[in-house]
């Protein structure tokens, strides 16, 4: 009968991974000894490695490199960084040593942008894609930088409003893009993307508007689909109908010369996870090689915004198991040393599962548990895996502490639960760390931010 945990795991999933081995018993992750980093740091912990982020832009770029020579793709690729995944400054930073550019959502981006130049880490020449609904203050300082010598600084339009705002404060010529209001998956409460102008509007709202204006020139259509880029009949129907405005587009308006097809690359969520990058880039790249062929029109450059893929396989959460509580004759609760809600929100508020397993006792026994958060809030739990429907992790032993790992949690975690602010049930925002690899490939490590303190917590609350 084999029912060491180790024994399970052979027995259910693809082990060991390029991320994840087994060494003396203990999880690795990355070739980082993960047991060491908790006698070292403690937990709850968040771990950011930094090298996975480059990792993961060389691969993308060689994906889309090689379908390019496939296809004999003449134009050019970008590479966008979707900055609201994670604005973290140790993020940007490795990012832009992979000659990438930036999308940005907000009137603080910016700000993030200038700070990035004045510290010597991008030049004027950075190219800035600015997309979501612009506020006053956003179009402001987008215009500033423009007026500033930011060149390549390119605002998608959202809506009508924004290009006249941009006209009245802009004293140079500039880029533009617009931004396609795509149709949704059926399974949304609406049709139609609250973000960016309808298919058929585009054409009209150019020529009204656009052909004719003194400073603006349109260079990019954008197009992004919410659910992803999934090889599924909806995905490849959405991107046809935006295929069909370029082409319309390019006939009347040659200067446009680019297509920004967004963010929605997947992450491994599971040890299970099975998805072919490099068929749907090449199939990508090759449906809008033929569309522009069929049509008579110049393929475009291509860029993308890659958010959750850029950062997200960079991050891990650890916890130690503190208790177990026995609920009833078949429920048995681990509880965590910090909280789901707080850490990593996005399990409750959208059932998202990440990738979860012991750091340590693998040739133990295992059982089935729930995992339970330290708030008294019923949804602070998690309580399945998306390859079993069920967690099993060693016996809880009051005498054999158990430490678990959520992994390729970098993306949205510490924004969503507000970092170094409040949290639900006042839990502490744990310890963060950053690793990182010297030239020799020694790892390197250093604490980004302490543990919240009593203190800092009384402090935001007004009590100090």
């Amino acid at each position: 009968m084999k029912i060491k945990y180790s024994e399970l795991i052979d027995q259910t999933l693809y082990f060991p991974t390029e991320e994840f081995n087994v060494s003396e018993n203990n999880l690795l992750f990355h070739d980082i000894p993960l047991m060491d980093v908790v006698e070292k740091f403690g937990t709850p912990l968040k771990i950011s490695y930094l090298p996975r982020i480059s990792q993961n832009i060389q691969k993308a770029k060689s994906w889309f490199r090689e379908a390019f020579e496939k296809t004999e793709y003449k134009k050019s690729y970008t590479y966008c960084y979707c900055t609201k995944s994670s604005h973290f400054k140790f993020v940007l930073e490795e990012a832009l040593k992979n000659d990438i550019s930036i999308e940005t959502s907000s009137a603080y981006d910016m700000d993030i942008v200038k700070s990035l130049y004045e510290n010597g880490k991008v030049d004027k020449n950075i190219e800035v894609i600015c997309n979501g609904f612009k506020t006053d203050d956003y179009l402001a300082k987008i215009s500033d930088m423009i007026n500033n010598g930011f060149e390549n600084i390119t605002p998608i339009l959202d809506n009508y409003r924004e290009l006249d705002k941009l006209t009245e404060s802009i004293d140079t010529n500039f880029d533009i893009g617009i931004r396609i209001a795509s149709e949704e998956e059926p399974k949304f409460e609406f049709y139609t993307s609250r973000l960016g102008i309808g298919y058929r509007d585009i054409i009209p709202y150019y020529s009204q508007k656009i052909a004719e204006h003194p400073n603006a020139r349109l260079k990019m259509l954008h197009f992004f689909i919410n659910t992803g880029i999934k090889d599924t009949a909806y995905y490849w129907n959405e991107l046809y109908k935006c295929l069909r405005v370029y082409a319309r587009l390019k006939k009347i308006a040659p200067e446009v010369d680019s297509l920004n097809i967004g963010g929605g690359f997947p992450i491994k969520t599971s040890l299970n996870f099975d998805y072919d990058y490099q068929y749907m880039v090449e199939e990508i790249v090759s449906q809008i090689k033929k569309f522009c062929e069929e049509e008579g029109v110049d393929e475009p450059n291509i860029y993308t915004e890659f958010g959750s893929f850029t950062v997200g396989e960079s991050g891990a959460n650890i916890y130690k198991i503190i208790s177990q509580k026995r609920q009833n004759d078949r429920e048995k609760w681990n509880m965590i040393d910090s909280s789901f809600m707080t850490t990593l929100p996005d399990t409750w508020a959208i059932s998202r599962h990440f990738i979860m397993l012991p750091l340590n006792r693998w040739e133990d026994t295992y059982e089935r548990v729930f995992l339970g958060g330290l708030t008294c809030d019923s949804d602070d739990y998690y309580n399945s895996e998306q390859h079993t429907n069920a967690i099993y992790l060693p016996v809880f032993s009051d005498t054999k502490p158990l430490y678990i790992g959520f992994f390729h949690t970098g993306a949205y975690q510490e924004t969503i639960s507000g970092f170094g602010g409040i949290h639900h049930c006042l839990m502490p925002q744990p310890r963060h760390i950053l690793i990182q690899k010297d030239e020799n490939g020694e790892l390197q490590y250093e604490i980004f931010r302490e543990k919240q303190e009593p203190e800092d917590v009384l402090k935001i609350l007004g009590y100090k």
